[in-house]
Protein backbone atom coordinates (compact mmCIF):
# COMPACT_ATOMS: atom_id res chain seq x y z
CA UNK A 1 0.00 0.00 0.00
CA UNK A 2 0.79 3.44 -0.89
CA UNK A 3 3.25 4.57 2.32
CA UNK A 4 4.88 8.15 2.60
CA UNK A 5 8.08 8.67 4.71
CA UNK A 6 9.01 12.50 3.89
CA UNK A 7 10.14 12.84 0.51
CA UNK A 8 9.55 8.69 -0.47
CA UNK A 9 6.55 7.26 -1.88
CA UNK A 10 6.29 3.84 -1.98
CA UNK A 11 3.93 2.67 -5.21
CA UNK A 12 2.56 -0.32 -4.17
CA UNK A 13 3.20 -2.03 -7.13
CA UNK A 14 1.60 -5.22 -7.70
CA UNK A 15 1.72 -7.83 -10.01
CA UNK A 16 0.29 -11.61 -10.99
CA UNK A 17 3.28 -13.86 -12.61
CA UNK A 18 3.04 -17.40 -13.86
CA UNK A 19 6.27 -19.06 -14.45
CA UNK A 20 7.84 -16.02 -15.52
CA UNK A 21 4.83 -14.72 -17.62
CA UNK A 22 3.57 -11.46 -16.02
CA UNK A 23 -0.32 -12.19 -16.30
CA UNK A 24 -1.52 -8.77 -14.62
CA UNK A 25 -0.33 -6.09 -12.94
CA UNK A 26 -2.20 -2.36 -11.75
CA UNK A 27 -2.07 -0.11 -14.36
CA UNK A 28 -0.98 3.33 -11.76
CA UNK A 29 1.79 3.72 -9.47
CA UNK A 30 -0.76 4.80 -6.68
CA UNK A 31 -4.31 3.52 -7.11
CA UNK A 32 -6.97 3.62 -4.74
CA UNK A 33 -7.44 -0.48 -5.63
CA UNK A 34 -4.80 -2.60 -4.84
CA UNK A 35 -6.44 -6.02 -4.70
CA UNK A 36 -5.96 -7.89 -8.23
CA UNK A 37 -7.50 -11.32 -9.40
CA UNK A 38 -6.09 -13.47 -12.03
CA UNK A 39 -6.71 -17.38 -12.97
CA UNK A 40 -3.47 -19.08 -13.03
CA UNK A 41 -2.68 -22.42 -14.69
CA UNK A 42 -1.34 -24.61 -11.61
CA UNK A 43 -2.28 -27.83 -14.33
CA UNK A 44 0.91 -25.88 -16.26
CA UNK A 45 3.05 -24.80 -13.43
CA UNK A 46 2.80 -28.61 -11.86
CA UNK A 47 4.12 -30.21 -15.60
CA UNK A 48 6.90 -27.48 -15.94
CA UNK A 49 7.97 -29.11 -11.96
CA UNK A 50 7.87 -32.51 -13.23
CA UNK A 51 9.94 -32.26 -16.14
CA UNK A 52 12.63 -29.10 -14.52
CA UNK A 53 14.74 -30.81 -12.20
CA UNK A 54 15.61 -27.38 -11.05
CA UNK A 55 12.69 -26.66 -9.08
CA UNK A 56 13.71 -28.96 -6.42
CA UNK A 57 17.35 -27.55 -6.19
CA UNK A 58 15.51 -24.41 -5.53
CA UNK A 59 13.11 -25.74 -3.19
CA UNK A 60 15.96 -27.70 -1.12
CA UNK A 61 17.65 -24.33 -0.93
CA UNK A 62 15.38 -21.37 -0.42
CA UNK A 63 11.95 -22.88 1.09
CA UNK A 64 13.29 -22.85 4.90
CA UNK A 65 13.50 -18.48 3.78
CA UNK A 66 10.31 -18.42 2.30
CA UNK A 67 7.65 -16.66 4.86
CA UNK A 68 3.95 -17.05 4.08
CA UNK A 69 1.64 -14.50 5.00
CA UNK A 70 -1.95 -15.38 5.39
CA UNK A 71 -4.37 -12.90 3.59
CA UNK A 72 -7.59 -11.75 5.03
CA UNK A 73 -8.84 -10.14 1.40
CA UNK A 74 -12.04 -11.83 0.60
CA UNK A 75 -12.41 -12.59 -2.71
CA UNK A 76 -15.44 -13.38 -4.60
CA UNK A 77 -16.11 -17.30 -5.96
CA UNK A 78 -16.56 -16.39 -9.28
CA UNK A 79 -15.16 -13.70 -11.70
CA UNK A 80 -14.75 -13.14 -15.30
CA UNK A 81 -11.88 -15.39 -17.04
CA UNK A 82 -9.16 -13.62 -17.75
CA UNK A 83 -6.11 -15.92 -18.38
CA UNK A 84 -4.53 -14.74 -21.42
CA UNK A 85 -5.57 -17.41 -23.82
CA UNK A 86 -4.21 -16.48 -27.54
CA UNK A 87 -5.32 -17.67 -31.14
CA UNK A 88 -2.06 -18.20 -32.18
CA UNK A 89 -0.19 -18.79 -29.34
CA UNK A 90 2.91 -19.80 -31.71
CA UNK A 91 2.91 -16.12 -33.34
CA UNK A 92 3.50 -12.94 -31.49
CA UNK A 93 0.89 -10.49 -31.34
CA UNK A 94 4.09 -7.61 -31.42
CA UNK A 95 5.07 -7.05 -34.53
CA UNK A 96 8.63 -6.51 -33.54
CA UNK A 97 8.40 -9.35 -31.64
CA UNK A 98 7.31 -11.44 -34.33
CA UNK A 99 10.10 -10.24 -36.68
CA UNK A 100 12.66 -11.35 -34.49
CA UNK A 101 10.91 -14.95 -33.69
CA UNK A 102 10.68 -15.56 -37.23
CA UNK A 103 14.40 -14.39 -38.02
CA UNK A 104 15.37 -16.41 -34.98
CA UNK A 105 13.67 -19.57 -36.14
CA UNK A 106 14.84 -19.54 -39.81
CA UNK A 107 18.35 -18.98 -38.73
CA UNK A 108 17.75 -22.10 -36.75
CA UNK A 109 16.93 -24.48 -39.61
CA UNK A 110 19.48 -22.74 -41.50
CA UNK A 111 22.12 -23.84 -38.93
CA UNK A 112 20.85 -26.67 -38.91
CA UNK A 113 20.99 -27.78 -42.51
CA UNK A 114 24.37 -26.38 -42.61
CA UNK A 115 25.74 -28.60 -39.97
CA UNK A 116 23.83 -31.29 -41.69
CA UNK A 117 25.59 -30.16 -45.40
CA UNK A 118 29.01 -29.79 -43.62
CA UNK A 119 29.47 -33.52 -42.02
CA UNK A 120 27.71 -35.43 -45.13
CA UNK A 121 30.01 -33.17 -47.32
CA UNK A 122 27.35 -33.44 -49.82
CA UNK A 123 27.21 -31.46 -52.96
CA UNK A 124 23.73 -31.76 -53.83
CA UNK A 125 20.11 -31.72 -51.85
CA UNK A 126 16.59 -33.07 -53.61
CA UNK A 127 13.54 -31.02 -52.69
CA UNK A 128 10.15 -30.98 -53.92
CA UNK A 129 8.65 -27.81 -54.71
CA UNK A 130 4.48 -27.80 -55.18
CA UNK A 131 4.23 -24.11 -55.02
CA UNK A 132 2.64 -24.56 -51.35
CA UNK A 133 3.84 -23.08 -47.96
CA UNK A 134 5.97 -25.96 -46.66
CA UNK A 135 7.81 -26.43 -49.72
CA UNK A 136 8.85 -22.79 -50.34
CA UNK A 137 9.81 -22.26 -46.70
CA UNK A 138 12.13 -25.59 -47.32
CA UNK A 139 13.55 -24.23 -50.25
CA UNK A 140 14.19 -20.91 -48.95
CA UNK A 141 15.98 -22.55 -45.84
CA UNK A 142 18.13 -24.40 -48.42
CA UNK A 143 18.79 -21.40 -50.36
CA UNK A 144 20.34 -19.26 -46.93
CA UNK A 145 22.27 -22.97 -46.40
CA UNK A 146 23.99 -22.88 -49.39
CA UNK A 147 24.81 -19.40 -49.43
CA UNK A 148 26.16 -19.41 -45.96
CA UNK A 149 28.61 -21.87 -47.41
CA UNK A 150 29.71 -19.89 -50.31
CA UNK A 151 28.05 -23.46 -52.29
CA UNK A 152 26.63 -22.97 -55.58
CA UNK A 153 22.80 -22.92 -55.70
CA UNK A 154 22.35 -24.88 -58.45
CA UNK A 155 23.27 -27.85 -55.97
CA UNK A 156 19.82 -27.60 -54.92
CA UNK A 157 17.54 -29.30 -56.99
CA UNK A 158 14.31 -27.88 -57.16
CA UNK A 159 11.83 -30.65 -58.69
CA UNK A 160 8.44 -30.06 -58.89
CA UNK A 161 6.41 -33.47 -60.32
CA UNK A 162 2.80 -32.09 -61.34
CA UNK A 163 0.10 -34.67 -60.77
CA UNK A 164 -3.73 -34.96 -61.33
CA UNK A 165 -4.70 -32.18 -59.26
CA UNK A 166 -2.01 -29.65 -59.63
CA UNK A 167 -3.46 -26.20 -60.35
CA UNK A 168 -2.08 -23.46 -62.60
CA UNK A 169 -1.70 -21.10 -59.68
CA UNK A 170 0.80 -23.63 -57.43
CA UNK A 171 2.52 -25.04 -60.82
CA UNK A 172 3.30 -21.55 -62.06
CA UNK A 173 4.52 -20.30 -58.48
CA UNK A 174 6.85 -22.83 -57.87
CA UNK A 175 8.34 -22.98 -61.34
CA UNK A 176 8.45 -19.03 -61.06
CA UNK A 177 10.16 -19.33 -57.34
CA UNK A 178 12.91 -21.83 -58.76
CA UNK A 179 13.65 -19.80 -60.96
CA UNK A 180 14.06 -16.98 -59.54
CA UNK A 181 16.26 -18.47 -56.79
CA UNK A 182 18.66 -19.29 -59.22
CA UNK A 183 18.49 -22.91 -58.25
CA UNK A 184 17.86 -26.13 -60.24
CA UNK A 185 15.00 -27.00 -61.88
CA UNK A 186 13.48 -30.45 -62.79
CA UNK A 187 10.14 -30.75 -64.07
CA UNK A 188 8.73 -34.74 -63.52
CA UNK A 189 5.05 -34.86 -64.54
CA UNK A 190 4.42 -38.14 -62.44
CA UNK A 191 0.94 -38.78 -64.16
CA UNK A 192 1.62 -41.26 -66.66
CA UNK A 193 3.87 -43.71 -63.79
CA UNK A 194 0.67 -43.40 -61.80
CA UNK A 195 -1.24 -44.56 -65.04
CA UNK A 196 0.72 -47.29 -64.77
CA UNK A 197 0.39 -48.30 -61.43
CA UNK A 198 -3.40 -48.60 -61.20
CA UNK A 199 -3.15 -50.32 -64.27
CA UNK A 200 -0.50 -52.37 -62.25
CA UNK A 201 -2.61 -53.03 -58.76
CA UNK A 202 -5.73 -53.05 -60.91
CA UNK A 203 -7.83 -49.76 -59.59
CA UNK A 204 -10.29 -47.38 -61.78
CA UNK A 205 -8.53 -44.20 -61.98
CA UNK A 206 -11.38 -43.08 -62.10
CA UNK A 207 -12.13 -43.35 -58.36
CA UNK A 208 -10.51 -40.51 -56.32
CA UNK A 209 -10.38 -42.71 -53.17
CA UNK A 210 -7.18 -42.95 -51.06
CA UNK A 211 -5.06 -45.26 -53.08
CA UNK A 212 -5.62 -42.17 -55.93
CA UNK A 213 -4.47 -40.18 -53.88
CA UNK A 214 -0.98 -41.63 -52.23
CA UNK A 215 -0.29 -43.48 -54.97
CA UNK A 216 0.66 -40.12 -56.63
CA UNK A 217 2.47 -38.85 -53.04
CA UNK A 218 4.54 -41.98 -53.02
CA UNK A 219 5.27 -41.93 -56.41
CA UNK A 220 6.77 -38.52 -55.77
CA UNK A 221 8.62 -39.59 -52.74
CA UNK A 222 10.08 -42.27 -54.96
CA UNK A 223 11.45 -40.08 -57.38
CA UNK A 224 13.21 -37.73 -55.00
CA UNK A 225 14.75 -40.64 -53.47
CA UNK A 226 15.97 -42.29 -56.30
CA UNK A 227 17.24 -38.95 -57.81
CA UNK A 228 19.48 -37.90 -54.44
CA UNK A 229 21.00 -41.32 -54.98
CA UNK A 230 22.02 -40.42 -58.52
CA UNK A 231 23.31 -36.98 -57.65
CA UNK A 232 25.29 -38.19 -54.46
CA UNK A 233 22.67 -36.06 -52.10
CA UNK A 234 19.88 -36.29 -49.83
CA UNK A 235 16.30 -35.10 -49.64
CA UNK A 236 14.91 -32.18 -47.71
CA UNK A 237 11.43 -33.02 -45.70
CA UNK A 238 8.83 -30.34 -45.97
CA UNK A 239 6.17 -31.22 -43.77
CA UNK A 240 5.87 -29.54 -40.88
CA UNK A 241 4.77 -30.07 -37.11
CA UNK A 242 0.96 -30.07 -37.71
CA UNK A 243 0.92 -32.22 -40.14
CA UNK A 244 2.63 -34.67 -38.70
CA UNK A 245 1.31 -34.24 -35.46
CA UNK A 246 -2.47 -35.13 -37.32
CA UNK A 247 -0.93 -38.19 -39.47
CA UNK A 248 -1.76 -35.68 -42.17
CA UNK A 249 0.97 -36.90 -44.75
CA UNK A 250 1.30 -40.44 -46.65
CA UNK A 251 3.03 -43.02 -44.83
CA UNK A 252 6.25 -44.65 -46.88
CA UNK A 253 5.17 -41.09 -48.58
CA UNK A 254 6.12 -37.67 -47.89
CA UNK A 255 6.31 -38.62 -44.28
CA UNK A 256 9.39 -39.95 -45.31
CA UNK A 257 12.73 -37.65 -45.55
CA UNK A 258 16.54 -37.44 -44.76
CA UNK A 259 16.46 -34.06 -43.41
CA UNK A 260 13.15 -32.54 -42.68
CA UNK A 261 13.75 -28.42 -41.70
CA UNK A 262 10.06 -28.19 -40.71
CA UNK A 263 9.23 -31.04 -38.58
CA UNK A 264 9.60 -28.90 -35.33
CA UNK A 265 7.22 -25.96 -36.80
CA UNK A 266 3.97 -25.48 -36.75
CA UNK A 267 1.46 -24.72 -40.24
CA UNK A 268 0.17 -21.71 -38.67
CA UNK A 269 3.40 -20.08 -38.16
CA UNK A 270 5.03 -21.45 -41.57
CA UNK A 271 2.92 -18.65 -43.30
CA UNK A 272 4.45 -15.63 -41.30
CA UNK A 273 8.04 -17.24 -41.52
CA UNK A 274 7.43 -17.01 -45.67
CA UNK A 275 5.50 -13.49 -45.03
CA UNK A 276 8.99 -12.34 -43.36
CA UNK A 277 11.43 -13.53 -46.27
CA UNK A 278 8.95 -12.10 -48.58
CA UNK A 279 9.04 -9.14 -46.95
CA UNK A 280 13.02 -8.83 -47.02
CA UNK A 281 12.96 -9.16 -50.77
CA UNK A 282 11.95 -6.94 -53.59
CA UNK A 283 10.17 -7.79 -57.08
CA UNK A 284 8.88 -10.63 -58.66
CA UNK A 285 10.40 -12.98 -55.64
CA UNK A 286 8.30 -10.71 -53.30
CA UNK A 287 4.82 -11.29 -55.15
CA UNK A 288 5.91 -14.93 -55.51
CA UNK A 289 6.29 -15.33 -51.71
CA UNK A 290 2.84 -13.04 -51.08
CA UNK A 291 0.95 -15.43 -53.72
CA UNK A 292 2.04 -18.36 -52.34
CA UNK A 293 0.79 -17.22 -49.03
CA UNK A 294 -2.38 -16.52 -50.22
CA UNK A 295 -2.82 -19.62 -51.84
CA UNK A 296 -5.44 -22.19 -50.36
CA UNK A 297 -3.41 -25.01 -48.42
CA UNK A 298 -4.43 -28.00 -50.50
CA UNK A 299 -2.04 -31.73 -50.77
CA UNK A 300 -3.33 -31.10 -54.38
CA UNK A 301 -3.97 -34.98 -54.84
CA UNK A 302 -7.82 -34.62 -56.68
CA UNK A 303 -8.40 -33.18 -60.17
CA UNK A 304 -9.02 -29.31 -59.84
CA UNK A 305 -11.91 -27.86 -61.32
CA UNK A 306 -12.66 -26.65 -64.94
CA UNK A 307 -11.06 -23.69 -64.56
CA UNK A 308 -7.92 -25.14 -62.81
CA UNK A 309 -8.44 -23.45 -59.41
CA UNK A 310 -7.69 -26.20 -56.50
CA UNK A 311 -11.03 -27.96 -55.21
CA UNK A 312 -9.50 -30.08 -52.28
CA UNK A 313 -8.67 -28.07 -49.38
CA UNK A 314 -7.05 -28.86 -46.24
CA UNK A 315 -8.87 -27.17 -43.59
CA UNK A 316 -12.72 -28.21 -44.97
CA UNK A 317 -11.50 -32.13 -44.12
CA UNK A 318 -9.11 -31.44 -41.24
CA UNK A 319 -10.60 -28.36 -39.22
CA UNK A 320 -8.81 -25.09 -39.50
CA UNK A 321 -5.01 -25.50 -38.87
CA UNK A 322 -5.52 -22.67 -35.59
CA UNK A 323 -7.35 -24.60 -33.46
CA UNK A 324 -5.09 -27.62 -34.17
CA UNK A 325 -2.03 -25.98 -33.27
Amino acid sequence: FPVTISDLVFSGHAMIAENGVLLKENKQLIDSDYILTSHVDVEKLRADRCKHTTFKQTQRAYYKSIKLIPSLVDIKNEFPLEYPLYRKPFVPINMHLRDNRCQEIIAMQVAGLTKRLKHTASPTVLIGVSGGLDSTLALLVCVQAFDNLHKDRRGIIAVTMPGFGTSNRTYDNALTLIRELGVTLKVIDIKKSCYQHFEDIEHDVSTHDITYENTQARERTKLLMNLANKHNGFVIGTGDLSELALGWCTYNGDHMSMYGVNSSIPKTLIKYLVRYVADTMEGTTSAILNDIIDTPISPELIPADADGNIKQKTEDLVGPYELHD
